[in-house]
């Protein structure tokens, strides 16, 4: 091979390079834009789900109608009139058959009056009334704190960075009426890296999460 095939063989290199280079850095921005834009997306997918976990219990049953007992009054019994006496016969009439007297009206029966029947519902209204109150104070949710400040809170009573399982067993601990996933944690912890208030470093093949120095605590 001639010197001058040589030199023509390394300059085609170079220009291939070159361009290859280019590729390469430009592939590498086009990814870093998209990773900031799932980083954005997963921010707030985060606090979606902070404030449906906030406001998921607010709902209570709703409440009972007492039925109002029947006030429908009771009839008035009929009233019967009675009968006049016959007059007296004069001393002065003379004696004579005495005409027979027109057949006397028999009395009317007295009806009984009636008594209004409770209805079924209105005994037991005051005990259905009572146990819808009790359900409605058992449905009254209690302010949990979210995801978010418990994840920081842990942190920042430990001197040393921990990962996202080690947080979530501490939070199972702490709170056994809830159980995030995997997932859901690390994408809290997501969102805390993106505000600045924990920072996150890869440890062999760990992701360690640390609290931010000057961020602090969260209040409550």
């Amino acid at each position: 091979m001639t010197s001058q095939s040589a030199a023509s063989l390394r300059s085609r290199y170079a220009v291939q390079a070159a361009s290859d280079l280019a590729g390469n850095r430009r592939r590498q921005q086009e990814l870093a834009d998209e990773l900031t834009k799932l980083q954005q997306e997963e921010a707030l997918l985060v606090d979606i789900m902070s404030v449906a976990e906030r406001y998921s219990d607010d709902t209570g049953p709703a409440p009972v109608q007492e039925q109002a007992p029947d006030s429908t009054p009771a009839p008035e019994p009929a009233r019967t009139q009675d009968e006049p006496a016959p007059a007296d016969a004069s001393p002065d009439t003379p004696t004579e058959a005495p005409a027979e007297a027109p057949a006397a009206k028999a009395p009317r029966r007295k009806r009984a009056p009636r008594t209004p029947s409770p209805r079924a519902g209105s005994t037991a209204a005051p005990t259905v009334k009572a146990a819808a109150k009790s359900r409605r104070v058992a449905k009254v949710p209690s302010q949990r704190p979210l995801l978010g400040d418990v994840l920081t809170h842990l942190l920042a009573g430990h001197g040393e960075p921990r990962t996202a399982k080690e947080l979530r067993d501490e939070f199972l601990v702490a709170h056994p009426d809830r159980e995030p996933t995997p997932q859901v944690v690390r994408n809290a912890l997501g969102a805390l890296v993106a505000k600045g208030r924990i920072e996150r470093r890869k440890d062999q093949r760990s992701v360690m999460y640390s609290l931010v120095e000057d961020s602090g605590t969260p209040a409550g």
